[in-house]
């Protein structure tokens, strides 16, 4: 259940709204910055960009994942400013895109999560960005009203409008906004049918959805147009953007809010919530959580103990005891670090031509990059193979 939070006025309030205003503010924090980002066009050539986009990333220090589609693209990246700009420009310079992709930013600050905000980089091709399963559904040619987040408040305390959390019973567990409907879907592609089920143009004149970024929303209200639903609205840049938009003290969110990487939720001020990570289940865990006696971790919590099998559950903790070893050896247990030196500089040969311009090389010195920097991606699955053949040859 989502914790109420109190309306008060606090000193938190103007540094919500000075620290979180602009990229500038967030350069002088010098921290870690996540750049939430997404853009439905016609991504006809998306194939293409899927390996220059993951050497720049890794040239660049940034982890995280990218999902390429002929819909566009979505996902979420972390790095050091300079960093994280290079991406931005670099996708801002695909065309369709431009000045019109969908950002978000927040920092971790160096004491908050010295891990970084992601384990490694992806960049991967997907059938849809984010997956709803509905062919007929096109935010391109048909999707709902924004709603910024400052008119939000006076469009969800109406009467007339019914407020329809479009998350994963994950994420809306431990926050959502006052008063909203949960679906209680397991994943995006339930949520349709849960909308014939439950929903009717007749009864619902007003729907007002909301979701962590804002994309989900995009198809989600596309749906119910679709479905002759007439006034549909959705939350401009969704949960984070109101977060950062609208003060805490006049606030209707209840809660803190998941996230997609290591941080596992933010607090209303956007800063590293309370909440941890089942490695098992990849759900969030409370402090309280963390004493049930199913907890063990790496290995399960109390909400997935029935779900895995007992040598499930004996591989989950062999895969924890290795994390512990490589921790304590100062060692990555996973990606490129992990390989042998031949291997390592082989796939950073293969990435290097990859890079868009002469301006941009990985570190020539792979010794020197940092673990968080370059990890095994499905994405690169086939280059690790090669080289991994090659060097068994040698």
């Amino acid at each position: 259940m989502a914790t109420s939070v109190p309306e008060e006025k606090t000193d938190q309030d103007a540094l919500h709204a000075t620290s979180l205003a602009s990229n500038q503010c967030v350069e002088s924090r010098a921290g870690l910055v996540v750049a939430a980002l997404y853009k439905f066009f016609r991504f006809q050539d998306h194939k293409s960009v899927q390996k220059p986009l993951l050497a720049l990333c890794l040239a660049n220090n940034v982890t995280g994942t990218l999902l390429l589609a002929a819909e566009g693209i979505n996902g979420t990246i972390a790095g050091p400013r300079k960093g994280i700009d290079e991406i931005l420009d670099y996708i801002r310079s695909i065309k369709g895109v431009g000045d019109q992709l969908s950002y978000k930013e927040s920092l971790i600050l160096p004491h908050e999560r010295p891990e970084g905000a992601f384990l490694r980089m992806r960049v991967r091709l997907k059938k849809e960005i984010v997956t709803i399963g509905e062919a007929d559904v096109d935010p391109l040619t048909l999707v709902g009203t924004y709603v910024d987040p400052k008119e939000w408040n006076t469009l969800i305390t109406r009467k007339d409008v019914t407020t329809i959390d479009t998350r994963n019973t994950y994420e809306t567990e431990i926050g959502t906004f006052k008063g909203a409907v949960d679906p209680r879907t397991e994943s995006f592609k339930e949520f349709p049918k849960w909308v014939d089920e439950k929903l009717d143009p007749n009864t619902h004149p007003n729907v007002a959805m909301f979701c962590t970024g804002g994309i989900r929303c995009e198809k989600a209200t596309s749906l119910l147009l679709r479905k002759g639903f007439k006034n549909v609205y959705h939350l401009k840049g969704g949960i984070l953007n109101y977060l950062k938009e609208v003060p805490k003290s006049n606030s209707t969110w209840e809660g803190e809010c998941y996230v997609f990487d290591e941080r596992v939720s933010v607090d209303h001020h956007l800063r590293v919530g309370t909440y941890a990570k089942c490695r098992a289940c990849r759900r969030p865990v409370s402090e309280s959580d963390l004493e049930h006696k199913n907890f063990e971790l790496g290995v399960s919590c109390h909400r997935c103990i029935s779900e895995y099998t007992e040598d499930q559950r004996t591989r989950f903790r062999n895969r924890h005891n290795l994390v512990k070893l490589a921790k304590s050896r100062g060692k990555s247990h996973l990606g490129i670090t992990a390989q042998p030196p031949k291997t390592r500089a082989m796939l950073q040969k293969k990435l290097e031509k990859y890079l868009p311009n002469s301006n941009h090389k990985l570190n020539t010195d792979i010794e020197k990059i940092p673990s968080s920097t370059l990890k095994r991606s499905a994405d690169i699955e086939d280059s690790l193979i090669v080289v991994e053949k090659k060097s068994k040859k040698s």
